[in-house]
Formats: C-alpha cells, sequence, structure tokens
C-alpha cells in the first residue's frame, strides 16, 4: 500500500462536493425569487474552499478550488459595483439578475467538470 494519499482518500473531493452543493444552493436561491438563501451558507462554502484548497495543491482539484472562490469573489464585486442600479428598481433587478444566472452557470459547469474529474480551464494571466 502506498503511503502517498490520493484526493479522494484524505477527503478533499468530498469537501469539494460540499463546496459546490452549498454554492449551488446559494446560487439557485439568487436566481429564483422567494428562495433566497442565507450569505451565511455562502461564507460557510468559501471558508471550506480557502481551508481545503492548499489540500488538493498540485492535481486537477486544485482549479476547483480557485475557480469558486473567483466566481464569489467577482460575483460580489459586481454586486456591489451594481447596487446603485437599484434606483432606477429595473436596470438593477436586470443585472442582478443577470449576474445571479452567471453565478449559477459557472457552479454547475465546475460540477460537471469535476463529476468528469476535469480541471477547470483558468486563463493564463501574464
Amino acid at each position: 500500500m502506498s503511503n502517498e494519499r490520493t484526493q479522494t482518500e484524505d477527503g478533499t473531493v468530498a469537501w469539494s462536493w460540499i463546496s459546490y452543493g452549498l454554492h449551488l444552493v446559494v446560487a439557485v436561491g439568487a436566481v429564483l425569487q422567494g428562495a433566497q438563501a442565507s450569505v451565511g451558507l455562502l461564507l460557510v462554502a468559501l471558508v471550506i474552499d480557502q481551508v481545503k484548497k492548499h489540500d488538493a495543491a498540485g492535481g486537477w482539484l486544485a482549479s476547483h478550488f480557485r475557480w469558486r472562490i473567483r466566481t464569489v469573489l467577482w460575483v460580489a464585486v459586481l454586486y456591489l459595483v451594481t447596487a446603485p442600479l437599484w434606483l432606477l428598481l429595473f436596470p438593477g433587478w436586470l443585472a442582478w439578475g443577470l449576474i445571479s444566472l452567471w453565478f449559477l452557470y459557472r457552479i454547475v459547469l465546475g460540477m460537471v467538470r469535476m463529476n468528469r474529474q476535469q480541471a477547470m480551464e483558468l486563463p493564463d494571466v501574464g
């Protein structure tokens, strides 16, 4: 028996699925009116990703932790930047609806690729 731990053995894959599940609940809640999920769930998922990303370092799963962290950060920035549009009601509703759909799309895409054990393709910057 090998001394090397696989990502499955040390629970990293399970933690990643838990995080995706929490993200999915929040993303669906953001898209569907009346199904608003707690921001607390998103914060729990973000903490899981921050704590466990080092366990996945060097493997295909590491890109999923980066993917989710970047998704949450981008969504937060986009919500903040478009918040003033709520003064005009419809533009704010439209902007946040599109952001929420994009958030849901990214989470579902990540789940599909993780189920296939594929890394997320992150653009090279630089």
